[in-house]
């Protein structure tokens, strides 16, 4: 199992707020910060942000990306709106994946530094 994940970024004033707001759906707020990192999680930070000032966007290429859990279909499409408004590049709006699952819902979004970020629930039947 995973504890945590980390992502670079370029300007980490700018990217902790869009992350704010792209998290805070999900039930994620800010729990740590220092010069050069900003925790997110729950109960713990599972998620940063590090910054990389020397750092190039990634390519749309480049098959990075992570997956966060949303708790129903509402925070997901709440994330996926959220990043859309902070702006964000969709990568897959909100909706069904059944190439994934029958009960896969997701979105799909990059931000500035290129980062692929999803959110996923799976559906009830």
């Amino acid at each position: 199992m995973i504890d945590h994940v980390s992502i670079p970024v370029r300007d980490l004033k700018a990217s902790a707020a869009f992350y704010t707001a792209l998290l805070a759906p999900l039930g994620m707020t800010r729990l740590r910060e220092a010069d050069r990192t900003v925790g997110f999680g729950k109960t713990y930070p599972e998620f940063w942000l590090n910054a990389r000032a020397g750092l190039t966007a990634s390519s749309p290429d480049s098959g990075a990306h992570v997956c966060l859990r949303a708790p129903d279909a509402q925070a997901v499409d709440a994330f996926h709106a959220a990043a859309l408004a902070a702006g964000a590049a969709s990568e897959g709006a909100p909706g069904k994946r059944p190439e994934y699952s029958a009960r896969y819902y997701a979105a799909f979004v990059r931000d500035r530094d290129g980062n692929r970020i999803e959110a996923v629930t799976f559906l009830r039947d």
